[in-house]
C-alpha cells in the first residue's frame, strides 16, 4: 500500500498525502497509535522525497493525526479503556465501542482544519537528518539466485509482489557475466539470474523462507539450505581478509554457511554481495548448521555474534490477523459478548493460527505501561478510599454550583488537558476521572458527558514532545525543537478543545 502511494504521490503529491494521513487515521481508531507511527515513519519521510514536501511539516502531523484518530472508538487508545473502566468501577454503565466515534469526527475535523490553517507557517522546513533520513544504514545488502524449479521463471519482476514492495529496492540482475540494469522491472527471469537488492532485515528473512530462490552468496555445488540457525556478525578491524571479496572469506569454505547479506553504516556497496569488498565494522548475516554456528563463535575475527531477533514477515496469514480485528469491533460494537472477552478470543486465534508465537505475543506486552497503569489505579482507589476525592469535591462544588452544564464539561476538559501535558494521560484519566463522576453527582448533572470530555482532554496532548509517546517519536526522527511542539500544538490544543467540548454540550 505505501509503496503504491508513493508512486501515486509523482504525479498527485498532495492527494497521496491526504491518502496516507487518511490511512494512519483509520488505522489509529482500532489500533495502538505507536506501532502505526512507528511504521509510517520512515514511509512518510520517503513520501516527502517523492512529493517535495517538507518531512518536517508532515511528521507532527502524523503525530497529531493518530492521537486523533485514537480518540473516535473507544479500543482506539489505552486512556479510553481506562476512563471506561474506571467509570464502570464507580456503577456508571460502560461505554459502547462506537458511543463516542461522532465526537471524535468533530475533534478530528477541527484538528485538520486547524493543521492545514496553521502548520504551513508554524512548523519548521527542511528534510530530516541522521538515522532516519536515509533507509541505507539499516538496509542489507543480498542476492537472490533463482532456482532451476522455480516458479518464477518466465515472470517479469514487476510480476512478484515482494519486489513491487516500496522497501525492496533491485539495483540490478545479473545474468552469466553480464549486469542488466535498464528496464529491471520488465526483466524476465530465467534460471541462474542473480536478483540484487537492498532490503530490510525482515525482509531478507521473509526472502530467505521463499522457495524460489536462493539466498546470499552461493558457491558451486550448493544446492540447498544452509540450516536453520541465523546470527548476525561484525567484522573486526583486525580481519585478514578486510579489503577483500566476500566470496573469498575463508570460513565460508571451511564452514557449512552462508552469508545472506550485508550491511554497512551510511554507504553499501555498490556492486553486487558476491564481489561486495570486506570493511571493518561490515554487520553480515550468516545462516549454517548448529555446529558450525557453534565454532564460528571461536573466530576472534568475528565479534557481536548473536541470534537476530527479526522475524519473518507472515504476509499469508494477514488476513487472519485482520479479520480477528474486525471480529473484535463488530461482537463489542453489537454487544454479543463484553470487549476483554472479544479480544481474548482474537488473540487466541491469532495464536492458533500460528499469526504471531507465544513469544512475540508476551513480547508485545509493555510492562512499564502496566506498571505504571496499575500503579496510578492503587492511586485511584486510594484517593477515593482515603476521601481525597470527595474532599476536593466538596470544595469545587460551590464555585460550580451556578455554572451550567456545558461551563462543567468545558471546566473538566480545561483541567484534564492542562494536567496531560505535566503527568502521562493515563494517569489523568484514573485521576480525574472519579473526580468529575462524583462532581457531576453532587451538582445533579449527567456525569457521563463530563466523564467524555476527560477521554478526549486525556488524549488531547499536542504542546510538547513528551505529553504522548507519538509525539517523543516523531520529536526524534524529526530533529525538532521543544518549542515547535509548543507552536503547533496550542493551537490545536485550543481548536480541538473548543469544538469538542461544544460536540459534547450540543449531543447532550
Amino acid at each position: 500500500m505505501a509503496g503504491f502511494i508513493i508512486e501515486r504521490a509523482k504525479k498527485r503529491p498532495k492527494l497521496a498525502v491526504v491518502e496516507m494521513f487518511l490511512g494512519a487515521f483509520v488505522a489509529s481508531a482500532f489500533m495502538n497509535n505507536t506501532p502505526v507511527v512507528i511504521v509510517l515513519i520512515p514511509i512518510i519521510i520517503r513520501l516527502s522525497r517523492a512529493t517535495g514536501i517538507s518531512s518536517k511539516k508532515l511528521l507532527i502531523p502524523l503525530s497529531f493525526i493518530c492521537i486523533l484518530g485514537g480518540t473516535t472508538t473507544l479500543i482506539g487508545t489505552s486512556t479510553n479503556l481506562i476512563v471506561d473502566a474506571v467509570a464502570r468501577d464507580t456503577g456508571m454503565e460502560g461505554f459502547g465501542i462506537f458511543e463516542i466515534t461522532p465526537y471524535g469526527l468533530v475533534a478530528a475535523v477541527a484538528g485538520t482544519i486547524m493543521m492545514v490553517l496553521f502548520s504551513s507557517w508554524l512548523l519548521p522546513s527542511g528534510q530530516v537528518s541522521g538515522a532516519f533520513a536515509s533507509n541505507e544504514e539499516s538496509d542489507f545488502l543480498t542476492e537472490a539466485t533463482v532456482r532451476r524449479e522455480s516458479n518464477l521463471i518466465g515472470k517479469k519482476l514487476s510480476e512478484i509482489p515482494l519486489f513491487r514492495l516500496s522497501g525492496v529496492n533491485v539495483s540490478a540482475v545479473k545474468r552469466l557475466s553480464t549486469y542488466i540494469r535498464h528496464d529491471l522491472m520488465e526483466h524476465e527471469l530465467r534460471a541462474g539470474d542473480r536478483i540484487v537488492a537492498r532490503l530490510d532485515l525482515a525482509e531478507l528473512i521473509s526472502l530467505r523462507e521463499s522457495d524460489d530462490f536462493k539466498i546470499g552468496i552461493v558457491r558451486s555445488g550448493d544446492v540447498g539450505p544452509m540450516g536453520e540457525e541465523l546470527v548476525e556478525a561484525t567484522v573486526a578491524p583486525a580481519h585478514p581478509s578486510i579489503g577483500n571479496r566476500l566470496y573469498d572469506i575463508p570460513f565460508l569454505s571451511q564452514l557449512n554457511v552462508r552469508i545472506l547479506g550485508l550491511t554497512r553504516y551510511r554507504n553499501l556497496p555498490r556492486s553486487d554481495l558476491t564481489n561486495s569488498r570486506i570493511h571493518a565494522a561490515d554487520r553480515l548475516l550468516i545462516t549454517g548448521s548448529s555446529d558450525d554456528i557453534q565454532r564460528m563463535y571461536e573466530n576472534p575475527n568475528l565479534f557481536g555474534i548473536g541470534h537476530t531477533k527479526i522475524r519473518a514477515f507472515r504476509r499469508d496469514r494477514a488476513p487472519i490477523a485482520i479479520g480477528a480485528l474486525i471480529g473484535v469491533v463488530v461482537f463489542a460494537a453489537l454487544n454479543i459478548i463484553p470487549l476483554a472477552v472479544a479480544a481474548i478470543l482474537a488473540v487466541g486465534a491469532i495464536l492458533f493460527a500460528r499469526c504471531i508465537d507465544a513469544e512475540e505475543a508476551w513480547g508485545s506486552i509493555d510492562g512499564n505501561v502496566l506498571v505504571l497503569i496499575f500503579g496510578m489505579l492503587a492511586v485511584g482507589l486510594g484517593l477515593q478510599q482515603a476521601g481525597s476525592v470527595d474532599l476536593l469535591v466538596e470544595h469545587l462544588t460551590p464555585f460550580l454550583r451556578d455554572v451550567p452544564p456545558w461551563g462543567l464539561v468545558f471546566a473538566i476538559y480545561a483541567l484534564s488537558v492542562i494536567m496531560t501535558e505535566i503527568v502521562t494521560n493515563n494517569a489523568v484519566a484514573i485521576i480525574i476521572t472519579p473526580i468529575a463522576i462524583t462532581l457531576g453527582q453532587d451538582l445533579g448533572v449527567d456525569p457521563r458527558p463530563l466523564v467524555i470530555a476527560v477521554m478526549f482532554a486525556a488524549s488531547a496532548s499536542f504542546a510538547t514532545p513528551i505529553g504522548y509517546q507519538t509525539n517523543t517519536l516523531v520529536y526524534a526522527a524529526g530533529n525538532y525543537r521543544f518549542t515547535d511542539f509548543f507552536k503547533a500544538g496550542i493551537p490545536l490544543t485550543m481548536g480541538v478543545g473548543l469544538a469538542t467540548c461544544m460536540a459534547i454540550s450540543f449531543w447532550f
